[in-house]
C-alpha cells in the first residue's frame, strides 16, 4: 500500500518515526515534506498529500502537525478526501469502519510515538464496513460536490 506522508516543522519528529514504522511493516511511503525544522506553513504540505490520496497516486495518507488540527483542516478541504484526526486506536478504528477515512491526522506535542504506531496499524488495517455507512458516506461525498464548485 503506497502511503502519503506529511508534516509542518512542528511535526517533523513524529513523521521521521512513522515513516521508519511504515517503512519496517513494508508500506511503500511517498514523503511530501517538510523535512527541515525551518518554520514553514502546514498547508503547503497537507495539501500536496490530500492531492495525492484524491486523485489515486496514494491509497491513504497521514499528515502531522503540532496538534494534528491545522493539516487535518486543510486536507478535508480537498474534494474525494476524508481525513480523521486521531488520538486513540477506538478512534481510528472507527473513522475507517464508518467512515471510510482515507488520511489520518496526527499531533506530535498530543501523541508519542508508541501511541502514534498504534493509531496508524489499526487505520491502515481496518476496512470499511460498507452497509448502513456507505449511505453515510454518500451523503458526505454528496456535500462536498455540492460546495466543490
Amino acid at each position: 500500500m503506497k502511503i502519503a506522508v506529511a508534516c509542518d516543522h512542528g511535526g517533523l519528529n513524529l513523521k521521521k518515526e512513522i515513516v521508519k514504522h511504515l517503512n519496517s511493516n513494508g508500506y511503500e511511503v511517498v514523503n511530501f515534506g517538510t523535512d527541515s525544522y525551518d518554520s514553514c506553513d502546514y498547508p503547503d504540505f497537507a495539501l500536496s498529500a490530500a492531492e495525492a490520496v484524491a486523485s489515486g497516486k496514494c491509497e491513504k495518507g497521514i499528515v502531522i502537525c503540532t496538534t494534528g488540527i491545522g493539516v487535518c483542516i486543510v486536507a478535508n478541504k480537498v474534494p474525494g478526501v476524508r481525513c480523521a484526526y486521531c488520538t486513540d486506536t477506538f478512534c481510528a478504528q472507527l473513522t475507517r469502519l464508518h467512515n471510510n477515512s482515507n488520511m489520518l491526522a496526527l499531533g506530535e506535542k498530543v501523541v508519542d510515538a508508541d501511541r502514534a504506531f498504534e493509531v496508524v496499524d489499526i487505520f491502515l488495517k481496518t476496512e470499511f464496513e460498507g452497509g448502513r455507512h456507505a449511505r453515510r458516506v454518500d451523503k458526505i461525498t454528496a456535500i462536498e460536490k455540492k460546495y466543490s464548485k
